[in-house]
């Protein structure tokens, strides 16, 4: 039986290569962003390899979240596997000058949109008794790193909130866990550091992972046998030991 999987920040990243690597096993696909014109040409590279929808809303308005969900054909309606992607980081600062703006932005969108999405379909898939949720966290929700506060602790918090989901949702068979990867080379540092040229040294000096080795992952979690969850994955490039501690050419 063909399985249906939604992905929030499909546009970019991890979630794009998700998308593409879901494909190619014919999953069909709801592409969910904020930037109409990527999610269309997504949409054009996959039509030939399963069915792909795709909704265009922002994951911080909880209105645009339901309207969006509930606006699905039926041929999409049924959702199977829930990948909560969309995050962000902004800015590297000190507690004591950071900018509220970015910490909003953080919390907004890595815990409060996850939570919004997570509510608008977890009810289907309680009542079918079935459904398989990946929650992307990162290494920064194992750990916290000198200037990392407000983002550390909204990653922290998708840990948190990933095990409340697998103890509650445990009556109904669904599985529930985390991926969270290192330092892997997206458009990620483009945002934290808001366009700035140091966003082009991060990655410098060492193999950082790609966005398809995440997704590579992903599609080994879900596709374990029923009685198989992968409840909380850690990855690092063999360059990074901890947050702070990477080997350099």
């Amino acid at each position: 039986m063909t399985k249906t999987a939604l992905i929030t920040g499909a546009t970019s990243g991890i979630g794009k290569a998700t998308a593409y690597e879901f494909a190619k096993h014919g999953i069909n696909l709801i592409l969910c962003g904020r930037r109409s014109e990527r999610l269309e040409s997504i949409k054009k590279d996959l039509d030939s390899l399963t069915k792909v929808y795709t909704l265009c809303f922002d994951v911080r308005d909880k209105t645009q979240v339901e309207k969006a969900i509930n606006s699905l054909p039926n041929d999409f309606k049924t959702i199977d596997i829930l990948i909560n992607n969309a995050g962000n980081a902004h800015g590297l600062d000190p507690i004591q000058t950071g900018n509220l703006d970015d910490w909003d932005a953080m919390m907004d969108i890595n815990v409060k949109g996850l939570l919004y999405v997570s509510k608008a379909i977890i009810p289907q898939m309680t009542k079918r008794q079935a459904g398989h949720i990946i929650n992307i966290g990162s290494s920064a929700g194992k750990e916290v790193y000198p200037k990392g506060n407000v983002y550390c602790a909204s990653k922290h918090a998708v840990l948190a909130i990933t095990e409340g989901m697998r103890i509650d949702l445990n009556p109904f068979g669904i599985k529930v866990g985390s991926v969270n990867p290192g330092l892997v080379e997206t458009e990620f540092s483009q945002v934290r550091f808001k366009g700035d040229k140091i966003a082009d040294t991060v990655y410098k000096g060492f193999k950082a992972l790609q966005a398809e080795d995440i997704a590579d992952i992903i599609y080994f979690v879900i596709s374990r046998p029923y009685h198989v969850n992968i409840a909380d994955l850690l990855v690092f490039p063999t360059a990074q030991a901890n947050s702070t501690t990477l080997k350099k050419e």
